[in-house]
């Protein structure tokens, strides 16, 4: 770098009061200094960052607008329950589904920017391995279930898979799947893309430095997919390859039902632009967010967000009122897309302890430091804030056995964590197989697993011939043919 480039630099950070950054500037090398330039260029412009710091402040610290005097359970016209409906509707929604499929109008977008931090791994969490007989990660799950789901839609059916990284996760996501040969996937169907990162910032707005040449910066969360779909060009891609209809979820249900035919068909036949799969909460304390009716418009109120009342209010059957649990699971068209793709979304804050090097202090001038208290900010979007923007919303609520089992905890914590998960996945396979005709599944003295490869059956479809009249005793692990023959 000139040293014009250089004082232009300069008088830009100082402009927007972040000189700081580059305090330790002329004892940098030359590697580090590019560094340092690349990481400022990368993140937003001074400017920008700015303004979404006030912006995010702005809404963190106004007075919240109490919503439990305006909220209102889902219309019965856009909820529809799975075990309310009758065996025809669910296979006419899931032959739609596998008919658009077949036709390649179907594409999944996976939110897959997260590491595994709070399972003690700094890999990317979809690389995870829950310890099934298998050994098979997040990632090579949902791969082989959009390979089951496209041999059950039929010859020359391709599911297109778009998979959301973030700057921590896309270089080792995208070698994970080379050296995995794409789990059986032509690498041409599966698109890696970077959702955007933002500084982190004190809570004056002054930028974070995680390295002396590195700024600390953090995903812009789940809701940077809408800006990330347009910069990187995939809506553009989208229209081009004739999709029509996207998956969109987050990598770490295990039971995650990809491309859900059933879910795609249902949507379709409403003519929604925009649909949320849920789940019945039952528990008023579960922390999960619930699906209502705001002011006319749907919404995800965070359980934080419940009073009391609203939380533990039940309906005359019993059933807690607020009770579509968001499950991060959803369909969007692909024109819906594009229209949202650069509308301004609220932003979240998320007060956290982030390390940083000490650029002030005298004493400790260069010191890493590890905060023992929250001494900043991350900056974040949600994937629920355009549902309002829906011009056609529904929901479809999936039984919870069947369509959810969240990784997010080392075992230690007890629950949504990989004995948790595991245990899950045992219980519904022992179903399907019940379910296909088998007599009994016997435990033996320190086993009680049941697992069945997505590359034999997608939901529980196609074990009669296995199944029907036999007994099992665990452990049981039922591969496909091809399987089989390559791990011999």
């Amino acid at each position: 770098m000139s040293d014009q480039q250089y004082n232009t630099l300069a008088k830009e950070l100082s402009q927007w009061n972040q000189e700081h950054v580059l305090t330790f500037w002329k004892e940098l090398a030359e590697d580090e200094r590019n560094g340092l330039v690349d990481s400022i260029s990368s993140s937003m412009d001074c400017a920008t960052l700015d303004e979404a710091f006030k912006r995010a402040m702005a809404t963190d610290t106004s007075a919240k607008e109490d919503l439990n005097e305006w909220l209102r359970p889902l219309a019965k016209d856009m909820l529809l329950s799975v075990d309310d409906t009758t065996d025809a509707e669910l296979e006419d929604f899931r032959q739609l589904g596998l008919e658009q499929i077949r036709l390649g109008k179907v594409g999944v977008i996976l939110l897959a920017g997260g590491q595994g931090t709070r399972l003690g791994s700094t890999a990317p969490k979809g690389t995870y391995n829950v310890g099934l007989p298998s050994g098979k990660s997040l990632f090579q799950l949902q791969a082989e279930r959009i390979r089951r789901l496209q041999q059950l839609a039929g010859a020359g059916a391709r599911i297109r898979w778009y998979i959301m990284t973030s700057e921590h996760t896309h270089s080792e996501t995208l070698e994970y799947f080379r050296l995995n040969r794409y789990f059986g996937l032509p690498a041409e169907q599966v698109r890696m893309f970077r959702q955007r990162s933002v500084p982190c910032v004190d809570f004056e707005g002054r930028i974070i430095m995680d390295q002396k040449w590195k700024l600390a910066t953090a995903p812009d969360g789940n809701g940077g997919i809408y800006r990330a779909l347009k910069d990187e060009g995939i809506l553009d891609e989208l229209q081009k390859a004739g999709v029509r209809y996207l998956h969109a979820h987050s990598v770490d249900n295990i039971l995650i039902k990809v491309a859900d035919p059933v879910f795609i068909g249902y949507c379709i036949r409403k003519e929604a632009d925009c649909g949320v799969k849920v789940i019945e909460k039952i528990k008023p304390d579960e922390a999960i967010g619930v699906l209502c009716e705001v002011k006319g418009k749907y919404q995800v109120v965070e359980y934080s967000e419940l009073s009391n009342e609203s939380a533990n209010r039940r309906n005359p059957d019993g059933k807690l009122t607020f009770n579509a649990g968001n499950i991060c699971n959803h369909f969007f068209t692909t024109e819906f897309l594009r229209r949202i793709a650069e509308t301004v979304l609220p932003l979240h804050v998320a007060k956290k302890k982030i390390p940083y090097i000490e650029t002030g202090d005298a004493g400790t001038k260069g010191q890493s430091i590890k905060p023992s208290k929250p001494n900043g900010i991350k900056m974040e979007k949600f994937i629920f804030d355009v549902f309002p923007l829906a011009e056609r919303f529904v929901a479809l609520e999936g039984r919870r056995e069947e369509e959810f089992s969240a990784l997010k905890n080392a075992d230690s914590v007890g629950f949504d964590c990989p004995s948790s998960v595991r245990n899950d996945i045992y219980r519904l396979h022992r179903k399907w197989l019940l379910s296909a005709g088998a007599l009994e599944i016997t435990p033996s003295d320190n086993s009680s697993d049941c697992e069945i490869s997505p590359l034999l059956s997608y939901a529980g479809e196609a074990l009669e011939k296995i199944a029907t009249s036999k007994s099992f005793h665990c452990p049981v692990h039922l591969m496909a043919d091809d399987e089989e023959q390559q791990n011999k």
